[in-house]
């Protein structure tokens, strides 16, 4: 068959599609087929490694598995070596308890039987007769058992650890009627025994057990065949799993050793288990050092393989990297703001950014190869340039920058600084020097606001009344005085002691100031900055003016912790307030002289009876005397009753001009009692004249208070006088013109302890808008009334730290009077003064 050239692409493309590996391992390029060309040896070294790996693993467990079949079939041997032998054992012990149970034999015969079984079954250390109440009938220990185990001859009592469980498989023995083998019991280290009951049967009635204990540790040093022992560990485990003996002294059971294999140990069964275990064979040492070397082989050449690949992986990455730095390097210069230009040691210039063309306006083409002067450089400054320019090139630029000016291509110019630093190529010469340029027009401007915003700022702090300071407080550098404005120097000059001593940490010197503030120094700053500001009144005396001081602390430009003070002269509103009380002393002596005036008919009806009295006592002693009928005994009467007439007059006169006298507001311990009866004295002409009734109620046993008894007693005459006129401006009929008043002692929840005073009647009440502004100065709900009477009460009440109150009195639905209430604290004498019972 002749081949033509017309078959040569069919041809081709078939190989492609035949073969796709090879279509693909052309595409690559020639860096991934060097990769892929190093992966090979390193995968076929990987594979040669596994195949051993592999090998050396199937033939172990080969091994391992022989092994263990080999466990097994000696620990299944040991297993039925003993279980055969317990089997007679429990064959002996059978025949035993039948003849006890026929009373073929006696004790004497049974102890006989008993000392033959144990002398041939080394096994059994002990034949115990026990009745249906397990009472010992005949016990037999071997007596070498008894030398060497005394904890054998213990009788089974509290004390001994098989009591329990022999009771146990007592019980199960009597309820089965079979033979029943117990837990294994630990006495000591080196005995570990369990019990098998075999019921004793006495005309189907039980009647008792025989009890054989078993020594674990005999059974294993008995039964196990020697070659068994040298091949193997045999060890008895328990449920928890733990070793009750084995043939190798301090032997452990490994569970998880693949060379372990455990058999039930019947019959005795509760969990105890035969565990035989094989000796770690050695794997070959031959085997070992033939798969270490072949290991250690396989492991050089992947290192080797693995040094190659990395190589080609480094040579590959610092192609990239240097790839990668030239683009970074381009992109960096593209991307950034800051203009850079380089000049070779002429002033040419031979490199420049696209920042400084964009800064400039002017192109690469039009900058590269430029001598001085430059497009850039404005024309009235070529001059200056040109120094600037020979001061770069002979290196004496300042580190700091040069601020210059730089004119764009379309003639407008901007401020920008311009650092210069030298260009020194790999053999450490200088080749030029690269000057980087930043537009500093927007920056200035800004700097510029600043500038005047600190202007304007302290242009205010100038301009206020108020003297305003800061000091530091820091440990380290002392206190200084950071800031302090016109008014601060102008009052107290230039020192920090006067800080110090108005925020008043500090004597005269300020020493005690400095240590007192420097205390602050271990705290958080931000703590403490977020405290608030502190406000107080403080006088000083060399300037004779009084200042409300705000302090609060703050973190300084630096970093440091200062305290801020703004101290405002007060003495203007001091004053204002000093009148403004010597105003409301007056009005509180106007407001007794008002009441006193509104009372000046009922005095004067009252002071008319005793002067009445009198003129008409001295009358009829004149007539008498002209009649000569007055005898010496009915003149003394008759003088004695003008006096008592006189002194109640003067009593009267005396409480009036008490009352209305001025005096300063002066707190003294008082009893309430002398304040209620002063009152009810003067108030009792007004109710009097009223036709107005009270009564009084003061508790027993009441403290002193701290108050002014004259403004006490102003504000309860007052709350009478209201109430009487409340009664009879009603026209209330005389069953219900009375007045209450009450003085106990009680708990405000605000207070404290403190004593409450009520005034109760039953007149009209109030509405509930005149209660919410009965307080209010200059209101009254009289048609003649100045509106200052319980404004001055609460002030008065309130300036006692107490409070007052208003309320209307209601028999369900409808008023029935109001009551006037107010609580005065105790203060500190009642608890230093002694109750004094009143009457």
């Amino acid at each position: 068959m002749l081949w033509s050239p017309q078959d040569r692409p069919v041809q081709s493309g078939t190989y492609a599609r035949q073969r796709p590996l090879w279509s693909w391992w052309r595409r690559l390029s020639p860096s991934r087929q060097d990769r892929f060309a190093a992966l090979a040896p390193l995968l076929s070294v990987l594979l040669f490694l596994a195949a051993i790996v592999a090998a050396f693993w199937y033939l172990r467990n080969e091994e391992v598995e022989r092994e263990v079949e080999s466990v097994k079939r000696d620990a299944e041997l040991v297993q039925q070596q003993i279980r055969l032998r317990l089997i007679e054992n429990q064959e002996q012990l059978v025949r035993i308890a039948r003849e006890v149970g026929t009373r073929t034999i006696n004790r004497e015969q049974f102890i006989g039987q008993a000392e033959t079984l144990v002398r041939s079954r080394p096994e059994i250390v002990g034949l115990t007769w026990l009745t249906s109440s397990r009472q010992v009938v005949a016990r037999h220990t071997p007596p070498d058992m008894l030398t060497a185990m005394p904890r054998l001859a213990l009788p089974s009592g509290s004390d001994d650890p098989r009591t329990t469980e022999g009771r146990a498989v007592f019980n199960d023995a009597r309820d089965l009627r079979a033979p029943v083998y117990g837990r294994p019991v630990r006495l000591d280290d080196h005995l570990v025994v369990f019990q098998v009951h075999v019921p004793v049967i006495d005309q189907g009635a039980f009647a008792g057990t025989l009890v054989a204990e078993y020594s674990v540790e005999s059974m294993l040093r008995y039964f196990v065949p020697a070659e068994v022992s040298r091949r193997r560990v045999i060890s008895l485990v328990d449920g928890d799993d733990t070793v009750l003996a084995s043939t190798v002294a301090g032997a452990a059971p490994r569970a998880s050793t693949p060379l372990v294999y455990s058999v039930a140990f019947a019959p005795v069964g509760n969990g105890v288990t035969l565990r035989g275990e094989g000796y770690r064979t050695s794997v070959g040492l031959i085997g070992n050092t033939l798969f270490w070397m072949v290991l250690a082989l396989s492991m050089l050449t992947l290192w080797m393989l693995l040094g190659t690949w990395r190589h080609m992986r480094r040579r590959l990455q610092i192609q990239g990297a240097l790839v990668q730095e030239t683009n970074f390097r381009r992109a960096m210069e593209n991307s950034m703001l800051t203009g850079m230009r380089a000049m070779d040691l002429e002033g040419r210039i031979t490199y420049v950014n696209p920042a400084f063309c964009a800064m400039t306006g002017f192109s690469e083409a039009e900058l590269i190869g430029h001598l001085p002067p430059f497009p850039h450089w404005p024309h009235d400054r070529l001059e200056e340039n040109n120094r600037l320019l020979a001061q770069e090139l002979s290196g004496r630029s300042p580190a700091g920058g040069i601020e210059v000016k730089v004119m764009r291509k379309d003639g407008s110019q901007f401020d920008a600084r311009m650092y210069v630093s030298p260009l020194i190529d790999a053999r450490g010469q200088q080749t030029g020097w690269m000057t980087s340029m930043t537009n500093i027009t927007e920056a200035k401007r800004i700097r510029d606001q600043l500038s005047a915003s600190h202007e304007r700022f302290t242009t205010v702090l100038e301009g206020l009344d108020a003297a305003v300071s800061v000091m530091s407080v820091s440990a380290a550098q002392g206190t200084e005085l950071l800031f302090a404005n016109r008014s601060y120097r102008l009052w107290f000059g230039a020192d920090s002691h006067w800080h110090a001593r108005l925020v008043g940490s500090g004597d005269a010197d300020g020493q005690d100031a400095e240590d007192a503030i420097d205390g602050l120094s271990g705290l958080p700053t931000a703590e403490i900055t977020d405290v608030g500001s502190d406000s107080r009144e403080v006088y000083v005396g060399e300037t004779q003016k009084w200042y409300e001081v705000r302090t609060r602390y703050l973190q300084w430009t630096d970093g440091r912790l200062a305290q801020m003070l703004i101290a405002t002269d007060i003495t203007s509103r001091r004053h204002m307030e000093e009148a403004a009380a010597l105003q409301a002393d007056r009005a509180q002596e106007t407001s007794r002289l008002i009441t006193m005036g509104e009372m000046a008919s009922s005095v004067a009806h009252e002071l008319n009876q005793p002067l009445a009295a009198i003129t008409n006592y001295c009358n009829g002693m004149l007539t008498r005397q002209r009649n000569g009928t007055l005898s010496g005994e009915d003149l003394i009467g008759a003088l004695e009753k003008t006096s008592r007439q006189a002194q109640r007059a003067g009593q009267i006169i005396h409480r009036i001009r008490a009352f209305v006298k001025r005096s300063e507001p002066q707190r003294q311990p008082t009893k309430i009692t002398e304040i209620v009866e002063d009152t009810l004295e003067l108030a009792g002409i007004e109710l009097r004249r009223r036709n107005v009734a009270i009564q009084s109620y003061v508790a027993q046993r009441m403290p002193l208070i701290s108050v002014d008894p004259i403004l006490i007693e102003q504000v309860l005459l007052n709350l009478l006088k209201n109430a009487a006129e409340a009664i009879d401006n009603a026209s209330l009929p005389p069953g219900r013109r009375k007045i209450e008043l009450r003085v106990t002692p009680r708990h405000d929840s605000e207070i404290g302890g403190a004593i409450e005073f009520s005034v109760r009647d039953s007149g009209p009440g109030m509405p509930e808008d005149v209660i919410k502004r009965i307080y209010e100065a200059f209101f009254s709900t009289k048609s003649d009334g100045m509106g200052i009477g319980l404004s001055l009460c609460r002030s008065i009440i309130e300036s006692h730290r107490g409070r007052i109150r208003a309320e209307n009195l209601y028999n369900q639905d409808s008023v029935v009077g109001c009551c006037f209430t107010f609580v005065l604290p105790v203060g500190h004498f009642a608890e230093t003064t002694k109750h004094i019972e009143q009457s």
